[in-house]
């Protein structure tokens, strides 16, 4: 029965995992995936938890504890589907009510707590349910605390395949919907075998097991506190290491959807294996409060080591096979770095669990309201943990001190403790281990504080491809979204780089490309007032604009306040300061959520947007995306958006492109190249089919007022219109044979994210480049203009169509 339980709780560990991601990838969509918003969904998330776990014991009948553990396994399946059905009502209400500032706050956090609070209440509360029923066949013995903290494994244990599950196979192959029907099913199958178990008795039989000698049993609750309060701290010192390792080792690592599975993996994991051997503890050990205490004390060395290997000695393993190798093996490799790193520590917090509940437990006690307390106490400090580290330790003091002040809680949390054993009467021996260990601590948390160093700017700059990468970095900061580092090649070019990937550099193709995002709808519409730029990066692509005589505001939204001063210490000759021109209006917001909730409509918007295998990007390249921002912009409006061909596949650019085209089926495309082969493009979008006249577009590069965006555009090598619309490369019709079959990128399963992520190590830019402008046509109801002039733009497109052949 036992052995059945621990499966029936690891699936429902799983289905958990799995609602977890799902839920979070459609909130995000509606809230947008700031700093903030992903504080107040994980508040929400793990705040039911805590009220399930803590109000359980206090409502629920300690009757029957399996048919009521399958009550709550069916509401769960309840509502998950519920929340899937709703989404695309709450987020219809949210962006028609959206408003700037503390409302709009307020509002993402009732959103969000709507959503997640009923079934993650219920999920709670299934651990002491499900205790409930080995206190009625065990008693509160060692043997059977011990479960409490198996169960309690066994459920993270499922969580680590439900995260795999869903990272890997659910949504990289099916969608958001498939995955919430697995979820459900789970828990339905979990229900109907609960409810048809003998649900066994509210009165435990008598122990015939001799509990610990010196365990304390029983205690007054009043001697409890400073237990609760030391697994308080140890989820707090918990959740925000998660916070911070998660941020570097996705930067280290590659920021795509699977990294962060694995990692998120590994720590489920550790977390099970530690509960397992907290559970083995928990019957061996003669003083479980001590125990706790002890392995707060080794969870400094834990945090500590991390620290060590994330900073001192991962960037530095040779990473070159994961540069060229197939998706499985990087994983695999990413999967055996990520265990050296962070497996020690979270076996420790994952030990405490057992061992703080052995340290309350009374015979006689209900085993409900002990996991309850000990697991909301908990889970309360894992809330506080995660949002002070990711809205006020890492921005405020960086990652390497907020790791110092993890070393600290885990003293203070052994301490907690320690100070409690210490004044209460006990022999003398015992005293003694308590008085040596406090002093002993003190020296060791200062030594391994001290000894802590930080991430390496190599890492924030170039990430995977540090040791592959030759340059110096100029400048690293921490932000409240993202880490940015200034860097230098070693032909003296400077490029700013966002959470190790190189986000803008002045190398020639590079400034090409940059102004092209911003001088293509600015040259082809003809009379722009207001543009938007979604992401500010080094500010080129949005300072192009400011050469425009006719453009009276140009807003740019970016989701990292430091990007924008940062980069325009280093590239404000580059992108003609931007930042303080008179007409530019900053937003520090999520791209999508900015879109979607502001009333203004713009003639252009230019988007520069991180690359699309970095998780969350695909937010800004589904078909409901690009159907808001053509609903965003004025009559004869444009959009153009930027899009990488290196690391890169074809299965993800044939995806990017069908999705672009079917939001925009008059759309172009235009090819960036670095001497002759493919690199990088523009995609250019607009509701009205695109007709260009040469011979207008360069009267208005000839006027005197137009002087600036003629210079702006010699600077990158393009003297004539003709330069700069030689670069088009076809259209939706001209590619719709090759684009047969490919995966749109929807909101319901953001299915690129996954595409990209598989493929990031392929060097397949100028193949792919090749095979578009194959299917290139003379686009003649397009271009008109002199005779001359058209001669001349079909000469200068013929080399490359030439190569071709």
């Amino acid at each position: 029965m036992r052995i059945l339980l621990l499966i029936l709780f690891a699936a429902s560990g799983c289905s958990a995992l799995i609602y977890e991601i799902v839920w979070f990838q459609l909130l995000t969509l509606a809230i947008g995936s700031t700093a903030v918003s992903l504080a107040i969904l994980l508040a929400a998330f793990m705040g039911g938890l805590c009220l399930g776990s803590a109000g359980f014991a206090r409502f629920a009948p300690r009757r029957n504890p399996l048919r009521i553990y399958a009550v709550l396994e069916c509401g769960i399946a309840i509502f998950g589907l519920l929340v899937l059905a709703a989404m695309p009502l709450v987020g219809r209400i949210y962006i028609a009510v959206a408003a700037p500032g503390l409302p709009d706050m307020l509002l993402r956090g009732a959103i969000a707590a709507v959503c997640m609070l009923p079934p993650t209440i219920l999920m709670g509360a299934s651990l002491p349910a499900i205790v409930r029923w080995v206190d009625a066949t065990q008693g509160t013995t060692p043997r059977g605390i011990a479960w409490w903290g198996l169960l309690y494994g066994g459920n993270t244990a499922g969580a680590v395949f439900g995260c795999l599950f869903a990272g890997f196979y659910l949504l990289r192959i099916y969608n958001t919907a498939t995955a919430t029907y697995v979820a459900a099913a789970i828990n339905l199958v979990v229900a109907l075998v609960s409810f048809r178990l003998p649900s066994g008795t509210s009165e435990p039989p008598p122990s015939s097991e001799p509990r610990p000698l010196g365990s304390g049993w029983p205690r007054p609750s009043s001697s409890f506190w400073p237990v609760y309060l030391t697994i308080a701290l140890s989820g707090a010192s918990a959740l925000a290491a998660e916070v911070v390792w998660t941020r570097l080792l996705g930067m280290m690592l590659g920021a795509t959807v699977y990294v962060f599975s694995v990692i998120l993996a590994v720590f489920l994991t550790g977390l099970a294996l530690g509960s397992a051997a907290g559970s083995w503890l928990v019957k061996r050990v003669q003083n479980p409060r001590l125990a706790l205490a002890v392995s707060q004390l080794l969870l400094m060395l834990g945090i500590a080591w991390t620290a060590y290997m994330i900073a001192d000695s991962l960037p530095y393993w040779n990473a070159s096979p994961l540069l060229t190798a197939g998706p499985w093996l990087s994983f695999r490799l990413d999967l055996i770095r990520c265990f050296a790193a962070i497996l020690p520590p979270t076996l420790l917090w994952g030990s405490s669990f057992p061992l703080a509940c052995a340290a309350v437990a009374s015979p006689g006690e209900d085993s409900g309201r002990v996991v309850g307390g000990i697991y909301a106490a908990n889970t309360l400090g894992s809330i506080a943990g995660a949002l002070a580290a990711s809205l006020v330790l890492i921005p405020a003091i960086g990652t390497r001190q907020t790791e110092r002040v993890l070393v600290a809680t885990a003293l203070l949390a052994a301490w907690v403790v320690l100070s409690r054993e210490r004044s209460l009467p006990s022999r003398n021996r015992q005293g003694a281990v308590v008085t040596a260990l406090m002093a002993l601590s003190l020296p060791l948390a200062a030594g391994l504080m001290w000894r802590l160093h930080p991430i390496p700017g190599g890492i924030i700059a170039y990430g995977r491809r540090m040791a592959s990468w030759n340059g110096t970095v100029l400048y690293t900061a921490e932000g409240i979204n993202s880490s940015v580092a200034i860097s230098q090649s070693t032909d003296g070019q400077t490029e700013v780089d966002v959470n190790g990937h190189v986000e803008a550099t002045t190398e020639p193709y590079d400034m090409k490309l940059q102004r092209m995002v911003g001088h293509l709808p600015g040259v082809l519409h003809p009379h722009p007032r207001s543009v938007l730029g979604i992401g500010f990066g080094a500010g080129v692509s949005a300072g192009t604009f400011t050469r425009y005589p006719d453009i009276q505001r140009i807003t740019i939204c970016e989701i990292e306040p430091l990007i924008p001063p940062t980069s325009t210490r280093y590239f404000a000759s580059q992108d003609y300061d931007v930042l303080h021109n008179p007409r530019t209006r900053i937003v520090y917001d999520d791209a999508r959520h900015y879109v979607l909730t502001t009333p203004d409509k713009f003639d252009i918007i230019a988007s520069d947007p991180l690359d699309v295998f970095v998780k969350g990007t695909a937010a800004l390249y589904s078909v409901e995306y690009f159907e808001a921002v053509k609903a965003h912009l004025n009559p004869g409006g444009m959009f153009s958006l930027y899009v990488p061909l290196y690391e890169t596949d074809e299965t993800t650019i044939r995806s990017e492109l069908a999705t672009f085209f079917q939001a925009f089926p008059n759309g172009t495309i235009w090819a960036n190249t670095v001497d002759g082969q493919g690199y990088d493009m523009v995609f250019l979008g607009q509701s009205e089919p695109l007709a260009i006249d040469l011979d207008r577009a360069q009267q208005r590069l000839d006027r005197p007022d137009y002087t600036p965006v003629a210079q702006s555009l010699r600077e990158i090598g393009v003297n004539s219109v003709v330069d700069l619309l030689a670069t088009y490369s076809g259209r939706g019709s001209d590619l719709a044979p090759w684009l047969l079959g490919a995966a749109l990128n929807r909101d319901r399963d953001l299915r690129l994210q996954y595409l990209a992520g598989w493929g990031i190590n392929s060097s397949m830019a100028d193949s792919l480049y090749r095979q578009i402008i194959r299917y290139r046509r003379p686009p003649a109801d397009i271009f008109t203009g002199s005779r001359d002039r058209l001669r001349a733009l079909l000469y200068a497109m013929l080399p490359e169509s030439v190569g071709t052949n």
